[in-house]
Formats: C-alpha cells, structure tokens, sequence
C-alpha cells in the first residue's frame, strides 16, 4: 500500500508539470455545490447547463446561476458523458442500457444487450476520438438476473464498445474482476479501468492500463497495474487533466469490515502518473462514498466531485481534458 502523501513528478506524455508545481490550486478548499443526492454519480459538464449529475434515480443539474434542480426525474442513471457534438450519453444501470439525448430532448438506445442478452448494470463511460464509446457493466449488491457470461458460463463484469455504426464488441471480460470507472487516453493509446470488486474480501482494488490498438480492441499483453487500493475502498470513476494525470475517485472515512477493513485508506481524489503509477496528491472528501468527478468551469479548472449524495468542487492548477465543448 502507498503511502498517501502529495509528491512531485516529473514530466507526463501530455505536457511536462514542473517538479514542484501543485495539483490543487494553493488555498483552495473543497467547496459544496449541492446536497440531497444531487450528488450521487457521473458528473459531466455542460458550458450551457452547467453540471449534469445521477442521483435518486434522477438527473441534476447546477445551473450556470449556481441553483441545483431536477434536470430529468426517473432517468435510472449513473455515468454521463457529452459526446464532442454536445450529445448527452447516458449509462442507464436501472434500465440496463445506454443512451443518448440529442440537445433537443431525443433519446436513442445505443445498446441494451450483447450477443442478445441483457448487460449486467452499465456504470460509466468514456469516448475515443473516432467516436466509439466504452462502457463498463459491473454488478454491485443483488446478482440475480445476471446474464452475461462467458463461454464457461462465469459471470463477465468487463468493458464493451460501441462503434458509431451501432456494432457493439466485448472488450474485455474476465481479464478483470469487476469493471466500473473508464478512461480512453487523450491519444487514444491507453484505456484505463477501474477494477473494483469492493463488496467481496480479497476483491480487486485495482487500477489498470491496457493498450488500444488503432481497431479499439485492447492489447492484453500490455496490461499494467498503475495503483492498488489493497484492502481499502478501491477506485471508481476518473478523469485526466491536460497534462495526463489521473483523477481517481476511491476510499472510504471508515472501514468497512469484512470486504473493506484498512481505515488508512481514506476517501477522496487520488491523483496518479499515468505512467507510473505514482501517487501524486490526494484530497479528501468528507462523504462516503466517493463516486466520480468531472472538470468543468469556464477555464475547466474546476473538479467536481460527487460523493455520498453531495456534489463538491475544488480548483485545480492545470485544466482538465474534456470532449465537450471543443477547444478553440
């Protein structure tokens, strides 16, 4: 287990960060945005609507005026995601698809089975330049009703992709335990996965690096542990900022016996070398469970962070890497 504490690094493949160059503004503290579940899962900003947010079964949204209301109630979500054209993609775990909402209000079904049977819970998302959209299907608390499997018939929490034709491929599958939080690199080289089988003692806490090939097919050969959570809360989602480094949301306040008994490891955004692993800064969060963040603001200076039904935000120094809206 790493020690936590803030170190220097040197330079990422994205952009050299001066050795000694914060990652949180020097000063700033969290600060909260939103209660009563607003904050729950898969932030995503909007340079319109602001701050887009799953909770209680319904989309939030914290207006550009600072006010959090209900954006869409019963939506069933967790991860969102807006694509470069602006349009809203949507892990929809309560309906067991995903989706995506044109700006004028149009919901279509991007998928909702593989091979004919229906996904596990799909949780978040994330997208490649060339457009395909990846997503995990993990499945946390009641396992009934679980179809995906493999050719031996054990259960397959794992990544799929979807091309902009609407061909939907598998890929991954029981190379990891339980997939959740997941991040295409800038340059499409890398996917990142958060392996997170929390509920079970001596579960995976692990985040992976897998190589993409130019198809969207992964390079097993090249798997790569970045960072392991041990027997603490491990990772969810995650994001990356201009200069490659990786925003991890994971941990607990307390421990959580018997599945998650280390209380050292504590709740908040982990910040990692993207090739390193190294830890590079943390900042904790009050509420458990900390779930995602997402970069947003103006400059895109500003991580939110959702966890334990509130959603935060704090300022960073380098702005984050989104693909929506597009940089001029």
């Amino acid at each position: 287990m790493r020690i936590l504490l803030a170190v220097a690094v040197l330079g990422l493949a994205t952009g050299r960060a001066p050795a000694d160059e914060p990652v949180f503004e020097p000063g700033a503290t969290l600060k909260v945005e939103a209660g009563e579940g607003a904050g729950g899962e898969g932030p995503a900003w909007d340079p319109e609507l602001g701050v887009l947010s799953s909770g209680n079964g319904n989309i939030h949204r914290l207006g550009r005026d600072g006010k959090s209301t209900v954006h869409k109630k019963g939506a069933g979500t967790n991860g969102l995601l807006f694509l470069r054209d602006g349009r809203l993609v949507a892990c929809e775990s309560e309906k067991r698809r995903v989706t995506r909402t044109d700006r004028d209000g149009k919901v279509t079904v991007l998928s909702d089975r593989f091979d004919g049977k229906r996904y596990n819970t799909p949780n978040d998302l994330t997208v490649d330049s060339k457009g395909r959209v990846y997503f995990s299907d993990p499945r946390y608390g009641n396992r009934d009703g679980m179809e995906q499997a493999d050719a031996a018939g054990k259960p397959v929490e794992g990544v799929y992709r979807i091309d902009p034709d609407g061909t939907v491929a598998r890929v991954i599958g029981r190379e990891v335990e339980r997939a959740n939080g997941v991040l295409v690199s800038a340059d499409d080289r890398f996917l990142f996965v958060a392996d997170n089988a929390n509920d079970t003692p001596a579960g995976a806490r692990k985040l992976w690096r897998f190589p993409l090939k130019a198809d969207g097919t992964v390079d097993m050969a090249g798997k790569k542990v970045l960072y392991d959570w041990g027997k603490g809360r491990g990772p969810d989602g995650l994001k990356q900022d201009a200069k490659g480094r990786l925003y991890v949301a994971a941990g607990l306040n307390k421990p959580n016996p018997p599945a998650e008994p280390d209380a050292a490891v504590k709740a908040g955004i982990y910040v990692i070398d993207p090739e390193s692993g190294k830890l590079l800064a943390f900042q904790g969060v009050p509420t458990d469970e900390v779930t995602n963040c997402a970069f947003g603001g103006d400059d895109l200076k500003t991580l939110y962070v959702t966890g334990g039904g509130t959603l935060y935000s704090i300022r960073t120094t380098t702005s984050g890497r989104v693909v929506w809206p597009l940089r001029k």
